[in-house]
């Protein structure tokens, strides 16, 4: 993992129901997935430890998805909709955050890269174990 001092990000749905903070670099590296699911929200993958990860209100407004595999974990807030985090088939051991859900303020840039999701059998082995 690279070394870099971390700050803390703080975000949530629309409604506000659902409230999270999640500590890392200013700079993130975030991945832009073409899957059915991703491309529909718009979502951009950043990925956390889960021992970085918290989720500070709303874990009773959460509703679950799973689909094809079932191994994903999609959270949605069951008020508004959004699904601001969730644990990935890919790196089961940690969170992937949605970039777009953070609040104003502590991110200082991004470095987006192209995920083939559509193709995931094949596209998964470009996949880092550790993201950051």
């Amino acid at each position: 993992m690279t070394n870099f001092p971390h700050i803390v990000h703080r975000g949530g749905c629309h409604c506000g129901a659902v409230t999270f903070e999640a500590e890392g670099p200013a700079q993130l590296s975030v991945l832009d997935c073409n899957c059915s699911v991703c491309a529909l929200v718009a979502y951009l993958h950043w990925y956390v430890p889960r021992a970085q990860f918290r989720l500070l209100t709303g874990a009773d407004q959460l509703i679950e998805y799973r689909f094809l595999s079932g191994v994903a974990q999609h959270w949605f807030c069951r008020v508004c909709g959004i699904k601001s985090f969730y644990v990935p088939r890919s790196h089961p051991d940690q969170i992937s955050v949605n970039v777009r859900a953070l609040k104003p303020g502590t991110v200082t840039g991004m470095t987006v890269t192209p995920f083939d999701g559509r193709d995931w059998e094949r596209a998964r082995g470009t996949l880092s174990r550790d993201p950051h």
